[in-house]
């Protein structure tokens, strides 16, 4: 656990009392300071009071007189669409707003690393997609060359949990939106942007305030290295924007849509090959095609995105390689369950916007796409053509809607069960059968890791 420091005596506010909300009550406890906590969930309230922590709505500005602070878990409201009420109370009597983020930067340093050797480190990874896979990768490339790491924040454990660190520890941290919106202190050593499509619009009042909670990662924390996607717009703004010219390499630009020149340092992904570049010189080449754990231009985009943050601790490119290999990927993101006469199944259930997905559909040929969900802003009109799908097989309560916006021919199912059985009855050797939604799953499950092990539930009884 990390003490939360600053705030000994204090009494603070804690709202949402899920995984992150009881992590921060803990820590602050730890710090010696008082939480006072609140969920609207009373199964959650009692869980928080069995543990002792006191339970108690503050919803007028004068309940918030002798509170210094108010922590508000990611998935509650502070602005948009419309604020909570206890946030609204906070900010009505001028209490500072903040999450477990804010609270883990403010704590995690200590006098103790003065004796280190090693500075600990922070890598944190945000945008849109990929950024679980990205963080897992590097974590797993440090665990194999042995180097002391711990995996937290969107992805493993929360950020307060994890242990103090050690001499030479890195710290990855996978960061959504949400978490950088509200976050009062951000200061990691290195940032990673990985790529922006439209997600949470109604979260963030739109696609600006979307790019403006990713961009304070790297405005407000100011990284030793960012490490920036650059094939969208926003990405290659944001490196404009921290980069003091072409040829600083404070940051590291990373493509998969295009080769990258200039005299900075770019790692880009082409044809299956990543090329690093330094100075306008070739450093190293891998060819990823042969790596089991990344398959397609999305994951290839990851694999950069690792590899750049790799290569900014020092490590050898060769190193980083070799670890790529044994990466088995994560559950639910371009996940194979398995193969049976020619036919592979593959699970990419976290690919709940249309960006994700089409990502996903480009990474496979012959492909019979199980698809649907809770629609998200936008509709379906970034898909594109989707050339490399023979049919799509359409779930969730809203089917036949979904299925009318579809490029390719769709038939309706409405259950995983359903749509399983007839992409298997049509598949021929040489077919994928492949989940991915681009669409939310909670019209039919909890999250997006329920629905995919309906899908791998549902597959298991062909296999």
């Amino acid at each position: 656990m990390i003490p939360v420091r600053g705030l000994q005596g204090q009494k603070i506010a804690v709202l949402g009392l899920g995984r992150s909300g009881l992590s921060a009550a803990r820590a602050l406890v730890a710090g010696d300071a008082t939480p006072i906590c609140w969920d609207d969930t009373p199964a959650a309230r009692e869980k928080a009071e069995a543990e002792g922590f006191t339970c108690l709505a503050l919803r007028d500005p004068h309940d918030f007189d002798d509170i210094a602070r108010l922590i508000v878990s990611p998935g509650i409201a502070h602005l948009y669409p419309t604020p909570n009420p206890m946030v609204d109370a906070a900010l009505r009597a001028g209490v500072p707003v903040d999450n477990d983020i804010g609270l883990f930067f403010q704590s995690f340093a200590t006098q103790e690393w003065d004796n280190f050797d090693t500075a600990p480190r922070v890598i944190a990874v945000t945008g849109s997609n990929g950024k679980s896979t990205t963080s897992a990768l590097i974590h797993h490339i440090l665990t194999t060359v042995n180097r002391p790491c711990q995996l937290a924040g969107n992805i493993g454990r929360g950020v307060l949990d994890i242990d103090p660190a050690i001499d030479g520890e890195v710290v990855v941290l996978e960061l959504s939106s949400y978490q950088t919106d509200l976050a009062r202190s951000l200061t990691p050593d290195i940032a990673v942007f990985t790529n922006l499509s439209p997600d949470h619009l109604d979260r963030h009042a739109g696609i600006g305030g979307y790019f403006a909670a990713k961009r304070r990662l790297f405005a407000e924390g100011g990284p030793d290295r960012a490490i920036i996607g650059v094939d969208e717009p926003e990405g290659r703004y944001l490196a404009g924007q921290l980069a003091e010219g072409r040829a600083d390499d404070r940051v590291i630009r990373i493509s998969v849509a295009e080769k990258l020149a200039g005299p900075g340092w770019q790692v880009f992904a082409r044809k299956g090959f990543l090329s690093e570049y330094r100075k306008g010189k070739q450093a190293a080449s891998i060819d990823l095609r042969a790596v089991p754990g990344l398959p397609g231009a999305h994951n290839h985009q990851n694999a950069c995105a690792a590899y750049a943050a790799c290569r900014a601790l020092g490590l050898a490119p060769r190193v980083i390689e070799a670890a790529f290999h044994s990466f088995a990927g994560l559950p639910h993101r371009s996940q194979l369950v398995g193969e049976k006469d020619g036919v592979r199944f593959v699970n990419d259930s976290k690919a709940t916007n249309v960006d994700a997905a089409a990502k996903a559909l480009s990474a496979f040929q012959h492909v019979r796409w199980i698809c649907g969900g809770l629609e998200k802003e936008g509709g379906l009109a970034e898909l594109g053509a989707a050339s490399s799908v023979r049919k799509a097989y359409v779930i969730g309560r809203e089917a036949a809607h979904f299925a009318m916006q579809l490029p390719v021919e769709a038939e309706i199912c409405t259950t995983m069960e359903a749509a399983v059985a007839q992409a298997v009855a049509q598949a021929e050797p040489g077919d994928v059968i492949l989940l991915a939604p681009a669409a939310a799953s909670f019209d039919q499950y909890d999250n997006f890791e329920k629905r995919g092990d309906d899908f791998v539930a549902q597959v298991q009884k062909y296999l």
